[in-house]
């Protein structure tokens, strides 16, 4: 298995560290970036081999995952087009549908289009993923494969819901920040120190998380369990009800798939 990658942020990154742990060899995966910084960086922390822009050597590469700002991408495919013949597309770029994509390349189909998400740098990623037609069963089992590397993956068949997958899981890391900043907000109102709020808030995250992984009950289920009529997990929770956190929370989820329709739609009309 060798795989290119053209861009070197903090996605590449992740996925070349995960593809390493996974036994695939440094000399078996390739980084682009135009950034000369970048590309030291990358191949100071990896060991692998690195290039400023797309050109024959990428034949030689089953996959190429282009983990690029949206914003560029129509460049990098003009410039990765001529180098394609049987190779795999991966594009983890938000919004950028794979209809766009393949025209970008010159019609070429043996596209994928991904979205991971951030704790894939720590491993704990789940990204969804489309194929367009011209990708085969191998093709899915590549692309399963390198996002895999970094966390689980979800196969979806209709393109349209890897809008619902940016707006969920993509941008959905930035939700539980949030709410551990307002968790951290109330400790310190409460009299705690900064330390013990954020040991507090970030335990309480991470062990109920797994509570809910390993459990086969739902989230509803498992929040009533920890609300005793009268208490003060029911107190806290009617406040919350109160505010409209919960429905706040739903449509911050749906403006975030209505945006990434919207970059799909401006993105694409280039």
């Amino acid at each position: 298995m060798k795989i290119a990658f053209i861009g070197g942020g903090n996605m590449a990154a992740a996925l070349i560290g995960g593809l390493i742990k996974r036994g695939v060899a440094p000399a078996d995966l390739y980084a682009i970036d135009v950034n000369e910084d970048a590309r030291t960086r990358t191949h100071a922390q990896f060991g692998v081999a690195t290039g400023a822009q797309a050109d024959e050597t990428l034949r030689g590469y089953d996959a190429v995952v282009l983990a690029v700002k949206p914003q560029v991408l129509k460049a990098v495919a003009a410039s990765l087009a001529p180098h394609l013949s049987k190779q795999l597309v991966v594009s983890i770029a938000a919004g950028i549908r794979g209809a766009d994509l393949s025209r970008w390349l010159g019609g070429y189909t043996r596209v994928v289009r991904a979205m991971p998400n951030t704790p894939a740098l720590i491993g704990q990623g789940v990204a969804g993923l489309v194929a367009l037609a011209g990708v085969d069963e191998a093709g899915r089992t590549l692309a399963s494969e390198v996002l895999g590397a970094v966390g689980t993956t979800v196969w979806f068949d209709d393109e349209a819901k890897i809008d619902a997958v940016t707006a969920l899981s993509g941008s959905g890391p930035a939700y539980v920040f949030y709410f551990i900043e307002a968790m951290q907000e109330a400790a310190r109102r409460l009299g705690l120190s900064d330390e013990e709020g954020r040991a507090l808030a970030l335990g309480t995250f991470a062990g109920a998380a797994q509570l809910a992984v390993q459990s086969d009950e739902s989230a509803a289920v498992l929040r009533e369990r920890v609300t005793s009529k009268g208490g003060t997990t029911a107190a806290a929770l009617a406040a919350f009800e109160a505010q409209g956190v919960k429905e706040a929370i739903v449509k911050g989820a749906l403006a975030a798939d209505a945006r990434a329709k919207e970059m799909g739609d401006e993105l694409g009309n280039q």
